[in-house]
């Protein structure tokens, strides 16, 4: 069993606890999350599957989209409503337009800190339990992308919003900081995901409607492998090149089908009858002395039915 499925996340549970029931569902240990939401947030979580597992690192890449809820006038130390209020401020001059003003300051590549309550690690040990032992240790920037952010709701003392944004953005850090530009102070009240990579919320599969599915022994709603992958070019394998590839010999531009016009460098999927065979770059000429016009980054020999 190999794919992706799409989960719509409840609030309440971690990540993981998704891919248990998902491994029970699919009797295989070979199960992942493409990016983590935390417990209290809701939304879409793709969950690869069997060899989809190994795409997990390019699914994760993609832009995410949020709607976040945001309470001004209370800072916590978890950057969320989950942790303690260490800081009130009155929100006497709070009004749309300078809230909309402020968040121009927050478009394009920043500069955000990691909070301590994340599971980034020092020397192994994850900031959220140093945070919980009153351990703060310095954590370097680290640069992100917020393509769009838009304020879509504005009651006092809440905010909603949507945001476009890079992998590794903290979304209740946004919120925080967004809080401290404008002087009252800001955190995360709610948030779910809307987008990961292509994949939207409409079509995600609620845990209850999975579990129905998988009680009643129909086959999940996955994804192939090669449909995961949807918006790279792709190329069919010409029978030719089918049995060096499975064996990872790149195949020439002349052994393939696929978009007249490809720039070099371009990720690429290469198939075989439909089926994923291989995840590659478009190098016109070979690289490195090797033979073919691609170079391969994953073969899946076990989905190329050999002859």
């Amino acid at each position: 069993m190999n794919g992706l499925l799409l989960v719509d996340k409840p609030c309440g549970i971690t990540s993981f606890d998704v891919v248990r029931r998902v491994r029970r569902w699919c009797g295989t240990r070979q199960v992942g999350h493409c990016g983590t939401l935390d417990p209290q947030a809701s939304g879409v979580l793709p969950v690869a599957v069997g060899s989809a597992t190994r795409l997990v690192e390019y699914l994760m890449a993609g832009e995410k989209e949020y709607v976040a809820t945001l309470k001004f006038g209370a800072v916590t130390d978890t950057q969320d409503g989950t942790g303690q209020v260490v800081a009130t401020h009155p929100l006497d001059n709070l009004e749309r337009l300078s809230l909309e003003a402020a968040t121009l300051a927050f478009l394009g590549t920043i500069s955000q800190v990691p909070p301590m309550y994340s599971a980034l690690k020092r020397d192994g040990v994850p900031l959220y339990r140093l945070a919980r032992q009153g351990i703060d240790v310095d954590r370097q920037p680290r640069l992100v992308r917020i393509a769009a952010l838009e304020i879509l709701e504005f009651i006092p003392p809440h905010a909603i919003m949507r945001v476009t944004c890079s992998k590794g953005t903290y979304i209740r850090t946004l919120c925080h900081d967004l809080g401290q530009k404008l002087g009252c102070g800001a955190h995360m009240a709610a948030l779910r995901r809307t987008r990961c990579g292509s994949f939207r919320l409409e079509s995600c599969h609620t845990l209850e409607q999975l579990e129905e599915i998988a009680a009643s022994g129909k086959p999940l709603p996955l994804i192939t492998p090669a449909d995961a992958l949807c918006d790279w070019p792709g190329f069919q394998v010409h029978e030719t090149a089918r049995k060096r590839l499975a064996n990872g010999v790149a195949p020439a531009f002349a052994e393939v089908t696929g978009p007249g016009s490809v720039a070099a460098g371009l990720p690429v999927r290469l198939l075989v009858d439909g089926v994923l065979a291989a995840l590659a770059r478009f190098v016109p000429g070979g690289e490195g002395g090797r033979p073919g016009d691609f170079a391969l980054d994953k073969v899946f020999p076990e989905a190329i039915s050999l002859p």
